[in-house]
């Protein structure tokens, strides 16, 4: 096997892996790794994107502020990303120009392809694929499609605009990132860690030989990231041990309580655990993230009573408290200089204004990271909406992409700025 030990007085390669049978570890940028001499020395790390929708609205009065500007208060919604208050901006105000037909607009969240509920729709390209084409090339894996989900959803299409198939399975998510080689030494791989084997077992010996040889601002970021690798091993076999276990059997009637929405949120936990080292390593650029919210469907029809209110209102915090971890975790990534968050724009919106009257204007949208001046609510004409797809002209000129439009966007987003 090849070794992929090199001293750190040569720069160490980007794309640096740690190897081992089945096994192919992808290591976070390190100073190591830092052209010594010349421009590239002062280079800027890469731009990412992460589109997220949640596909049954949001309650507006939990999320939109009542003033416009930089001095808005933090609505309950908003106050579960408190800590990332200047890394975001909220928009109110927008919808995707002709995207109607309540539930059906899920599917052009991402292109804004007009009248989906017609008969003989075609679907266009989504902004993630758009993306993916032009700069897919730089990185394993060109972008990542996953959902929540296990009927079948996704944001992504392709330019003839067909679906694109999302993992719903954080831990194949996972395993696809970090296990590589031949089919038997992959399956030998896969079956090892669920015996409780880490990936890190594997590259051991690489590992403790480069870690000789790093800064120790370079080994404390190499012991950072295996320790976030360890915690997602060690999550996904607590998952898996439940699964195996069988369960008991009672006569009482299953509750209607928030079980089922704690187990969503932990599911989206996870999946922003995987997603943040698939960043990290620069496994990826491009990311979209289909989250089902359909098994509460029943009450986003709340008709304004008091207990389906409390109980969506409780299950939609539960998601922001998840988006709250994952841009923190993404501030608290470091890559050149730079955090992750700065770095990566993270985008997270609705299909629906008002999933109670299937309304698709005004939709709650925010935008977090990516090199904008945020800390903003930027508030359009609620009743005459301001073009979503705008931003997307903005996200893809962030970066690099030389466009003037995309979809329904003719021009980049009002009152967005970047730093």
């Amino acid at each position: 096997m090849k070794n992929v030990f090199i001293s750190t007085q040569r720069c160490l390669d980007r794309r640096q892996f740690l190897r081992g049978a089945g096994v192919a570890l992808a290591l976070p940028f390190l100073d190591a790794m830092r052209p010594a001499f010349g421009a590239a020395a002062a280079s800027a790390p890469p731009r990412r994107m992460i589109a997220i929708q949640t596909n049954m609205g949001i309650l507006p009065q939990f999320f939109f502020p009542e003033k416009d500007g930089r001095d808005y208060e933090l609505t309950p919604y908003l106050q579960k990303l408190a800590a990332s208050r200047d890394a975001f901006t909220v928009f109110s105000g927008t919808s995707l120009p002709g995207v109607t037909g309540g539930h059906v607009a899920e599917k052009c969240f991402l292109t804004g392809t007009p009248h989906p509920e017609r008969g003989g729709f075609r679907n266009g390209i989504s902004l993630d694929q758009f993306v993916a084409e032009r700069i897919g090339n730089q990185t394993r894996h060109p972008s990542l499609v996953i959902a929540s989900s296990f009927e079948g959803q996704s944001l992504s299409y392709t330019r003839n605009g067909a679906k694109i198939p999302a993992e719903n399975s954080p831990n194949k998510l996972f395993r696809r990132l970090f296990t590589a080689g031949k089919p038997e030494e992959v399956e030998l791989a896969i079956q090892k860690i669920k015996r409780g084997q880490s990936l890190l077992d594997f590259v051991g010996g690489q590992s403790r030989r480069l870690s000789r040889e790093l800064s120790p601002g370079d080994r404390q970021r190499m012991e950072e990231y295996f320790t976030a690798v360890r915690e997602l091993e060690q999550r996904f076999e607590s998952e898996e041990g439940w699964e195996r276990k069988p369960k008991p059997t009672v006569d009482a009637q299953p509750p209607t309580d928030d079980m089922e929405q704690q187990a969503f949120a932990k599911r989206m936990k996870l999946f922003f655990g995987v997603l943040k080292v698939a960043l990290e390593t620069d496994s990826t650029r491009t990311v979209s993230f289909f989250v089902d919210a359909y098994p509460i469907h029943a009450i986003t029809h709340h008709g304004n009573r008091p207990k389906e209110l409390a109980d969506l209102q409780k299950f939609e915090g539960d998601q922001f408290a998840a988006l709250g971890g994952f841009l923190e975790s993404l501030a608290a990534a470091k890559e050149e200089g730079k955090t992750l968050l700065e770095s990566t724009m993270v985008l997270y919106g609705t299909c629906m204004g008002s999933a109670n009257s299937h309304s698709n204007v005004n939709l709650p949208v925010l935008l977090a990271g990516g090199g904008f001046k945020h800390g903003q609510h930027l508030a359009f004409d609620k009743v005459h909406n301001y073009p979503l797809s705008n931003l997307f002209v903005s996200m893809l000129q962030r970066l690099g992409i030389e466009t003037s439009e995309f979809s329904t966007g003719r021009e980049t987003m009002r009152g967005l700025e970047i730093v």
